[in-house]
């Protein structure tokens, strides 16, 4: 693999565990009463606010892996 179709992959790869990441904090989110903060949880206001949630959430989330990851991959360069 040359060098752009490596970096190609890895864009790919962080953009499909990103989505991965914001879906499942998406899913996460469904169990929690918005209607405790909220007057109107069902409606558009919190419908919007569980969407921006979830991307702050799992972008947060996506950084930590994809970060990890790629240290992981630098460890090798450690020992030798």
């Amino acid at each position: 693999m040359d060098g752009a179709t490596g970096f190609a992959m890895t864009a790919l790869v962080n953009i499909v565990i990103s989505l991965a990441c914001i879906a499942f904090c998406w899913w996460m989110l469904q169990n929690i009463r918005l209607d405790v903060f909220m007057r109107e949880s069902q409606g558009a206001k919190g419908k919007a606010l569980l969407v921006v949630l979830s991307i702050v959430l799992g972008h947060g989330l996506a950084v930590f892996i994809i970060d990890y990851t790629s240290w992981s991959r630098l460890l090798p360069h450690l020992v030798g």
